[in-house]
Formats: C-alpha cells, sequence, structure tokens
C-alpha cells in the first residue's frame, strides 16, 4: 500500500511554512530564500537543478543532503498545492501559458496531481505530467496512489496542503526542517493541529548549517 511522505518541509521558528505576499518574483513570499538556505547547497538540490551532480562533484554532502535526497527514493507521483505550481499574483490561472515554475524539464518525472479550483487540461512536461484537480484530500491520495504504480506518494506542500492532509489523517511520514529564522507573518503550518504527536514517533536531527531535522513517523 502506497504511504504519503512530505519532504523537507521548511518552517521558521515561528511556524511559518512560507512567507506573506506570493508573487512571480517572490516565490516563498516576503521570506525569500531563508527557509531553503539549507537545501540549495546540497547535491541533491543541484540534481534536481539540472546539475550533472555525481559527474561534477556538485553540491554539498552531509547531513542536509541526506534528509534531502530521501525525498526521491521510492516516490511514484506527487500531490502539491495550487500555490506550489504557480503564483498567487499574477494569477498562474488566468495565463495559459503558464507551464510551472520549473521550465521544459520539471524535476518531478512522475504524474503530479496539482490541488485546485481551477482546473485545466493535463499538462506533460518532459517526463512530468500535472493533471489539475478540484477534490478532496482522499480521493486526490485514491488517484495519486493508483498513478504511483507501487511506489510511495509524495506530498510537496505548501503548508495549506500539508495541513489538510494532516487534518484528514492521512500522512504517514512528515519531515520538517525548523531553520532558525523568525518570519512574524506568512502561512503556518500548526494551526489546528493540537496533540499531532500523539499520532507519530518523532525522529530529531541536529545538522551543523543550523537547522534541525524532524522526522515524525505515523504510529499504527
Amino acid at each position: 500500500m502506497a504511504r504519503l511522505r512530505a519532504h523537507n518541509i521548511a518552517v521558521s521558528l515561528d511556524g511559518f511554512a512560507t512567507g506573506e505576499g506570493q508573487s512571480l518574483e517572490t516565490p516563498f513570499g516576503h521570506a525569500g530564500g531563508r527557509l531553503m538556505s539549507w537545501f540549495f547547497p546540497t547535491r541533491t538540490f543541484a540534481a534536481a537543478s539540472g546539475h550533472e551532480a555525481e559527474a561534477t562533484g556538485a553540491g554539498s554532502t552531509g547531513v542536509d543532503d541526506a534528509f534531502a535526497a530521501q525525498s526521491w527514493n521510492g516516490i511514484g507521483a506527487e500531490i502539491m498545492g495550487a500555490n506550489k505550481f504557480g503564483p498567487l499574483s499574477p494569477p498562474w490561472w488566468e495565463d495559459e501559458s503558464w507551464r510551472g515554475w520549473w521550465g521544459d524539464e520539471p524535476p518531478f518525472r512522475t504524474p503530479v496531481v496539482v490541488l485546485t479550483h481551477h482546473e485545466r487540461e493535463d499538462l506533460v512536461q518532459g517526463e512530468t505530467t500535472f493533471l489539475f484537480r478540484d477534490t478532496t484530500p482522499e480521493a486526490a491520495l485514491a488517484e495519486a496512489a493508483e498513478l504511483a504504480g507501487g511506489l510511495d506518494v509524495r506530498l510537496g506542500g505548501g503548508a495549506t496542503v500539508v495541513r489538510e492532509f494532516l487534518d484528514a489523517d492521512l500522512v504517514d511520514h512528515l519531515h520538517l526542517v525548523v531553520v532558525p529564522i523568525v518570519l512574524g507573518r506568512g502561512v503556518r503550518i500548526w494551526d489546528g493541529q493540537e496533540g499531532l504527536e500523539e499520532r507519530f514517533s518523532i525522529e530529531t536531527t541536529a545538522s551543523p548549517s543550523g537547522v534541525v531535522h524532524q522526522v515524525f513517523t505515523r504510529t499504527r
């Protein structure tokens, strides 16, 4: 049975997984690149960005890269929210030419179910197919699990989508990265999640980069 896994969900010290004011120029709002500053130097990011990391040695290894790399192991499909696919300002769904943040070859290379109230035709980009659905978390997971072909499904975010799937008790694995910054505003991940720890076992690993990796594994 496919597990639903969320990886590399970066959160500020005050609980925000993205900043305020997302736009085409600022995908993370006023947070800029600070939430993902631990991720950008890694070999995993270099490879996902199209660099030949193994051949060139591009990117760092170590604790952060080890956690980042796990996001790609055994994944057959992804679920993401509308705000991860494109900007709120200007609204991506009003631009038929918008094909996502990632260019002609997105890093997913699997089917991706995009949860949106603005459905459109499936979009094939290289080895990735985006499917736009206005549906429930349960239905999205059922479709993604079928598309995954026996592999796991990655829950890509953003924070609102992660919260919705936690509310529905569908998440099996949650990897959070606590980043030592204070954002003050944006989209919080913990709202409404009182008692979450009762459903998961939790392991914590500190990194020399200053972030703390927290892994929540569902207890059955």
